[in-house]
């Protein structure tokens, strides 16, 4: 391919490849010791003794130093190098003997001798430090050093107690550069592939470049196939366009203000690193590109610097005041000037009429210019040169913005000018009758002034020798481009003005000063705590992350929360055979991007996805041994091989049934592979979040005659966050969680919950070397939110009007950016700070984050914090606190899945718990002729059952689960604990087996008739706690029989706690109390160590039919497995035991398989004398 630079380039006037200097040279040495006293310069001195050339570092020469005739901001001290030197470092000092220093200043720097550049520190920080006495030598070592010729400083303070007294010098080394002119109009310089050089993948080019144009094309890159790559100025932007033109990236600002730019680009492959100055872009291009090499040119090897002078007005006092020209022989007025802004007001130009009287007034209005009412020009602050031209000749007055005419004013006189022009605003003077602004002050740069024609000498200016001015900025134009880079996040739009930058973050999804927090919340489960009811919600997976809102569904009816994400096809879908075609694949698209779907997946608890194949005549996986008909993918991107099926388990090659052992015919592992003529299924649920979400299906066994199947993937359904619960307790003031460094220089954000008793504490610190960031609760009714980037110590308070301390959950959100602090506080209005406009931003940490404490060890918080993020992360406090001491995983007392926080009250009516926080047991002491019986009523009306196999097997079979959950204390072996039976007398129970050495042992008799449907009717369930022996099967009449002596405690069914309505509501609440039955705390023994109480964990149900009871189980538990696919039912028993509640370690989970029913009709006395009573969670 070719480079061409500058082939039709207007705009570009140089560019240069710089040499690097050599590996390990060091470049501090003295520049300016060694220069002769012509090299120096200064806008004035006091006497020939305190003369330009004295002011060499620790010499004593002369009066020891430089000093200005006068001590004010408009003096300054210049420096000739000779040539263009790198610059890495400025020292400075007083004069010497005196009590003549600066205490600060403003480093400018220049190729020329003009158009000088500010330096600035972290692109905002302009002044330097300097000294606090005559004799000590302060340096500064820049962070990128500068290559110039000529280096200018400028007093900003200086002893109060004497005048302006300098001293300096400069560290750096040589620098050597080609340099070449391009005149805009037939020069280029042409790179092209070298026939023998091997291509390789990757190419790296740098140049730097000046310009005083603002459009115009910097390089061209010829591919194959008549593609082409160019950089192409624009506006003072460096666009990378491709043939069409289209727009790859844009990147840099202002690159039209003559000073030198660095622009590299490196290829890898078809990716091209673009970098202008300090931004840098990734974009992918066209594979044609290849190597480079430099073959020819013909351009001048030098580099011819046009003088423009440049004048800035940086503040609210600023003007420049030029005499007026004598009026020409035709009596006309001509004034012309540049001028670049980023505000959209300000007064241009403005003089008064030497005649008739009155004044004239150019100023620009909405970013338009307008002259008296005449409007003219647009969008004249978009940061560009633009020029102005104000002529009056023969009564008609005319503007030219931008060497078109923009309008014309008709006047029935010749406009003749007062003495006075007045440029940018007016003097301070009070009742002046030469000048008066009613508009705004102008901010921003003027260049080219020109009155009658004559250019204006802005030099004279500036030596007093012209005019007059106050507060410019001569010789330079300091405008910055606030919003580039842009510090907008998340695609908020920046626009800016002289002083500051502003942020739309309309339609982001974010908000604050610059588009950081998110306004969504980051799960359905967050939604349900808000008080919301079910709908569509977006969900923001990271809050402040990368990762974009997702719009999902919220379905917030059931106990639990799901968070539905809906794919293009969710329907049963039919296949038939198709002629020529063995084999149907089906692609899934979901309503979320990829990085959204896995985020969501992996912050859920619990995410499934139903998987049903119905089928006739049509194979499905054949056996583990043979390649399967079908299979699917699943997971993260296109998703990896999957070869079981709904219900069955990774790598299995089988459904639901041959896990089971129930498929219609025993050889096979699948309904569908019998391979029968009547319509079967197979379907279940994948739960393997590796696995998930199903990406596509192929079907491979649809092409036989009279083969039939019919498919569904179900949307993906996710419940439980698993960050919104994430607590640690910390009980004493001296312990505290340390995590890595908080790495969030430019923004920054903290939200968590709290809650304490104690009246102070520090919830957060992180400390740099000067830097710093903390939160904390300065009193019972205070929070603090301070920092510290290098501008001084900063805090934000938010008061309470109630106590902090009253143990109830307290949200706080602290956020830091580049533009304002802002701290919230519960519901409270949002307390902020605005950041300096012009201090550091950079928030530099070095030390390990501190929760909970501090570095010290002191003033640390007792209670617990939840929920804790930064920048969208969320910290695994309860890992963190697991290998802490002083620190407990969890939160003695918070509402947990148990009950549900509305307002952070909790909210008990769906817990089988109660108290203030849903953490206190509802227990009762039985007696061997007490029981407990609820009856209730299915919601579900009758459907009738219907024959024709093919409508049925696109029918709506969602599963339900049943949850049972309980705890107990008992010396009796055997005994029936819990009793669950239907109409038709399926029923399940849970006892204690003798014969299984106290073993927990579910029984259970269930009907194995696929007629699901009749069972969606009026189905009668009751609960029996513990059974009545007349109800029960006789296998277990005679355990029941011996009734149950113990303590029972937070009994739930589903939605139901029938221990706690017998005995808080037990004339509202359908139950049958038989025998004595006494509440207790009996059960409390948990609840004594509440830390102990709130690590219990509530697992999730399990799908099943209706008529299927499931008995799920907490922490220590049995747990019972029931799958119903096809006519066949499997279970599976685990179970944990805890010995006496004295003994907290929780035991390993054993598995058992089912056994034979047997028990002893004896209780075992030795138990009772010689044992602890054993204590169960269920």
């Amino acid at each position: 391919g070719n480079f061409v630079l500058g082939a039709v380039i207007r705009s570009l006037n140089s560019v240069t490849r710089k040499l690097q200097p050599r590996n390990g040279q060091v470049c501090d040495g003295a520049l300016v010791s060694n220069l002769p006293p012509s090299t120096f310069r200064s806008s004035s001195q006091l006497s020939s003794s305190h003369a330009p050339g004295f002011a060499k570092l620790n010499r004593r020469e002369g009066a020891g130093g430089w000093s200005p005739l006068t001590s004010d901001r408009y003096q300054w001290l210049e420096v000739d190098l000779g040539e263009r030197t790198k610059i890495t470092a400025v020292a400075t000092q007083g004069r010497y003997g005196s009590s003549d220093w600066l205490t600060s200043y403003l480093l400018m720097f220049s190729d020329t001798g003009h158009n000088w550049k500010q330096y600035r520190q972290e692109d905002s920080i302009g002044s330097f430090p300097g000294n606090s006495n005559a004799d000590s030598v302060v340096q500064y070592k820049l962070q990128q050093p500068v290559i110039a010729r000529f280096l200018r400083l400028i007093p900003l303070d200086w002893n109060p107690s004497g005048r302006i007294g300098l001293r300096l010098e400069a560290s750096g080394c040589p620098y050597t550069s080609d340099v070449m002119s391009l005149d805009g109009v037939s020069s280029s310089l042409v790179f092209r592939l070298s026939p023998g050089l091997r291509q390789t993948s990757r190419d790296v080019m740098s140049l730097q470049f000046k310009t005083l144009r603002n459009s115009g094309t910097l390089l061209h890159v010829e591919g194959e196939g008549g593609l082409g790559l160019s950089l192409e100025l624009e506006r003072g932007k460096l666009l990378l366009l491709i043939t069409g033109p289209r727009r790859l990236a844009s990147l840099g600002s202002l690159l039209d203000d003559q000073h030198w730019h660095h622009l590299a680009f490196e290829r890898r492959s078809s990716h091209l690193n673009l970098t202008v100055d300090k931004h840098t872009e990734r974009v992918q291009i066209p594979a044609e590109f290849s190597h480079w090499d430099i073959k020819q040119g013909n351009v001048t090897f030098s580099c011819a610097e046009p003088v423009s002078v440049a004048v800035t007005f940086p503040g609210p006092q600023s003007f420049l005041q030029l005499p007026a020209a004598t009026a020409s022989s035709s009596g006309g007025v001509s004034i012309g000037f540049q001028f670049r802004t980023w505000n959209k007001a300000g007064l241009l130009l403005t003089f008064d009429l030497a005649q008739e009287g009155g004044m004239v007034w150019l100023y620009l209005s909405e970013a338009r210019l307008r002259m008296q009412i005449h409007k003219t020009g647009s969008a004249l602050n978009d940061g560009q040169w633009h020029s102005v031209e104000l002529i009056s000749r023969r009564g008609r007055l005319t503007v030219f913005v931008d060497k078109e005419e923009g309008g014309v004013a008709h006047a029935g006189y010749s406009v003749i000018t007062g003495s006075k022009l007045f440029f940018g605003g007016c003097p301070a003077e009070e009742n002046s009758q030469e000048c008066k602004n009613p508009f705004n002050i102008f901010q921003g740069c003027m260049r080219l002034l020109s009155v009658d024609n004559q250019p204006v000498d802005l030099i004279m200016v500036q030596q007093r020798l012209l005019g007059n001015y106050s507060q410019l900025q001569i010789d330079m134009c300091g405008i910055i481009d606030r919003c580039s880079p842009s510090r907008c996040e998340h695609g908020g739009l920046c626009s800016q003005s002289w002083t500051m930058f502003h942020c739309n973050c309309s339609d982001s999804g974010y908000s604050g000063a610059t588009c950081h927090s998110s306004v969504y919340e980051q799960s359905c489960e967050a939604y349900k705590h808000n008080g919301n009811t079910s709908g569509h919600f977006h969900i923001d997976v990271d809050g402040s992350g990368p990762i974009k809102p997702q719009l999902v569904y919220c379905n917030m009816t059931e106990e639990t929360t799901w968070m539905v994400i809906q794919h293009n096809n969710t329907e049963m879908t039919r296949v038939r055979p198709s002629a020529g075609v063995s084999q149907r694949s089906v692609h899934f698209d979901y309503s979320t991007r990829e990085e959204q779907l896995s985020a969501a997946i992996g912050q859920s608890e619990h995410c499934e996805q139903e998987l049903a194949y119905h089928c006739r005549k049509s194979r499905l996986l054949n056996t583990p041994e043979g390649s399967p008909f079908s299979w699917w993918f699943g997971g993260p991107g296109p998703g990896t091989l999957q070869t079981y099926w709904g219900g069955a388990q990774p790598g299995s090659q089988q459904c639901a049934c041959g896990l089971q052992g129930v498929c219609v015919d025993p050889q096979h592992y699948c309904n569908c592979d019998a391979d029968r003529i009547e319509w079967t299924e197979d379907s279940g649920l994948l739960t393997q979040t590796e696995t998930l979400p199903v990406r596509s299906l192929v079907l491979g066994d649809v092409q036989r005659p009279g083969s039939e199947a019919a498919y569904r993937v179900g949307p993906l359904r996710c419940h439980g966050d698993k960050n919104f619960w994430n607590a640690a307790f910390f009980d004493k003031e001296t312990s505290y969680l340390h995590f890595p460094t908080f790495h969030a220089e430019l923004s920054a954000d903290v939200s968590f919950l709290f809650k304490t008793t104690a009246a102070s504490g520090v919830f957060l610190e992180n400390l740099g070397i000067k830097d710093f960031i903390r939160i904390e609760l300065s009193s019972s009714t205070q929070v603090v939110f301070s920092f510290d980037v290098g501008n001084g110590p900063l805090e934000v308070r938010v008061e309470s009007s109630e106590p902090l301390n009253d143990n109830r959950w307290h949200r706080v959100r602290a956020e830091r950016n580049v533009k304002e602090a802002s701290l919230r506080l519960d519901g409270l209005p949002v307390a902020t700070q605005e950041a300096p406009a012009d201090g550091h931003f950079h928030l530099q940490l070095n030390s390990q984050l501190f929760i909970g404490g501090t570095a010290s060890r002191q003033k640390g918080f007792r209670g617990c914090i939840r929920s804790l993020q930064l920048n969208g992360v969320t910290l695994d406090l309860e890992e963190r606190a697991k290998i802490t001491p002083g620190v407990r995983p969890g939160c003695p007392g918070h509402c947990s899945s148990y009950g549900s926080a509305n307002g952070f009250h909790c909210d008990c009516s769906l817990s089988a718990y109660t108290g203030v926080f849903c953490n206190t047991e509802v227990s009762a002491s039985f007696k061997s002729e007490t029981s407990v019986s609820y009856t209730f009523k299915e919601l579900y009306e009758l459907r009738g059952n219907s024959s024709a196999l093919p409508s049925s097997i696109y029918s709506d079979t969602t599963l339900r689960g049943e949850n049972v959950s309980l705890s107990f204390r008992t010396n009796q072996s055997p005994a029936v604990l819990f009793y669950v039976s239907s109409y038709y007398r399926e029923y399940l129970a849970l006892l204690i087996n003798k014969h299984g050495k106290d073993m927990l042992e579910v029984r259970y008799k269930l009907d194995s008739s696929r007629e699901a449907e009749v069972l969606r009717s009026r189905v009668r369930k009751k609960v029996l706690l513990p059974p009545d022996s007349d109800d029960l099967d006789p296998d277990l009449a005679g355990v029941a029989s011996l009734g149950f002596t113990g303590c029972l405690s937070v009994v739930r069914f589903n939605f139901i706690s029938p221990l706690k309505s017998a005995l808080l509501h037990p004339i509202t609440s359908p139950v049958t109390v038989t025998g004595p039955l006494v509440q207790s705390n009996c059960g409390s023994s948990a609840s004594a160590n509440p830390y102990a109480a709130e690590n219990t964990h509530h697992l999730s149900g399990f799908d099943m039919w209706e008529f299927i009871f499931l008995v799920l189980t907490g922490v220590i538990a049995v747990v019972i497995f029931v799958i119903v696919s096809g006519l066949a039912i499997i279970a599976r028993l685990f179970y944990r035991r805890k010995e006496t509640y004295r003994n907290q370690e929780v035991k390993g989970v054993k598995q058992e398989d089912s056994q034979d029913f047997s028990f002893n009709n004896q209780t075992d006395s030795q138990n009772v004398s010689c044992e602890n009573p054993k204590e169960y969670f269920i």
